[in-house]
């Protein structure tokens, strides 16, 4: 017995040091708040965090992940924030964890029904990095300290450091080009949908580039596919430095042709863009006899901006970009050509 009491002391005196990993589980539909969280907390190496982006998985992502604080927004497309709230308090996998609402307003009736509905903390997004950091760290220490008076605890930093790893390698294959370590083109269906998509909703710019490697058939007939494949890496990794924003996608749409989304971007932003990103491939200096355009490897980019309205598809989008890229071509290649889409017309230059 004495044996007993000893190690559950010791785990009490590591958790309270902090020795105890958290885990924070981030529901926003926002890419860009998921990254601003991500940044905010990725020079703290106890803590981990994972961002679910759609409101529906909540439930199940909270009851797979087990984490040690959820951070809640209250308003999303399709899926109230309190509703979920009272949903972890109803789920006896989830009735415990702290939860801490995120709101963008500091009111006395949303932080009333907030509370009621079964919040632990209440904050209006984005609070600085110092206060985000010390609700987290309370929060998930007093969870834990609940939950080392069950055997379950024991395993859990076990079970979180697989499942973190699980986590990590299953978006790298799902989501990530093996060549170039840009998106792939799952990701881009799924999360340029979702940007186009409040870009309807808060009725903002949304724009879309296809970028294409010039004479890229003459580039491996010349000099072989494993040097055209390093070739697409450099490009990759061109347009990667290219767009910095948090919610700018960036993917290899497949062959050597690119995708990059840049939403809030209007059609000057968007000429500025593409110009950067040709100037930044040829300044690579890679040759290409091959070419017909200049006697390194260039892009073409066709450019669309517009503010999409609702029954608007994100695929005519797309389908300009593409057209834009052939005038492109057409023009002399290494340029990038711009569009606007027009809602009552055809789109032009």
């Amino acid at each position: 017995m004495a044996v007993h009491e000893s190690k559950t002391l010791a785990t009490s005196s590591e958790l309270l040091a902090g020795h105890y990993d958290t885990m924070v589980l981030l529901v926003d539909d926002q890419a860009m708040v998921g990254e601003a969280v991500r940044r905010a907390l990725s020079n703290q190496p106890d803590i981990n965090f994972h961002f679910c982006i759609d409101p529906l998985l909540a439930m199940q992502t909270a009851e797979k992940l087990k984490p040690t604080v959820i951070l809640q927004d209250l308003v999303m497309p399709g899926v109230d924030g309190l509703s979920l709230v009272r949903q972890y308090r109803d789920n006896e996998a989830t009735r415990s964890i702290p939860v801490i609402v995120l709101s963008t307003k500091e009111e006395a009736a949303i932080k009333s029904a907030a509370f009621a509905a079964g919040a632990n903390d209440y904050l209006v997004k984005l609070p600085d990095n110092i206060e985000l950091i010390a609700r987290i760290r309370y929060h998930s220490h007093a969870y834990l300290n609940l939950l080392q008076r069950d055997a379950a605890f024991r395993a859990l930093r076990e079970s979180q450091k697989e499942l973190v790893e699980k986590n990590v390698e299953l978006s790298r294959l799902i989501n990530v080009d093996g060549l170039t370590g840009l998106n792939n083109r799952r990701y881009f269906d799924e999360f340029a949908d979702i940007e186009w998509k409040r870009a309807i909703r808060e009725h903002t710019d949304f724009a879309a580039l296809m970028i294409d490697v010039d004479n890229f058939k003459g580039y491996n007939d010349t000099y072989g596919h494993l040097v055209g494949d390093e070739v697409l890496r450099s490009v990759g990794r061109v347009i990667k430095a290219c767009a910095q924003r948090p919610n700018d996608i960036t993917v290899r749409y497949g062959g050597e042709e690119f995708v990059a989304i840049l939403p809030g971007s209007s059609a000057p932003g968007v000429l500025a863009f593409g110009q950067k990103l040709c100037r930044g491939v040829e300044d690579l200096n890679i040759p290409h006899s091959a070419s017909i355009v200049a006697k390194v490897v260039t892009v073409s980019i066709g450019g669309v901006s517009t503010v999409p309205c609702q029954g608007e598809s994100l695929l005519a989008a797309i389908e300009a970009a593409d057209v834009a890229l052939y005038d492109a071509k057409r023009s002399g290649k290494n340029r990038i050509v711009v569009h606007e889409m027009h809602h009552t017309t055809q789109n032009t230059p």
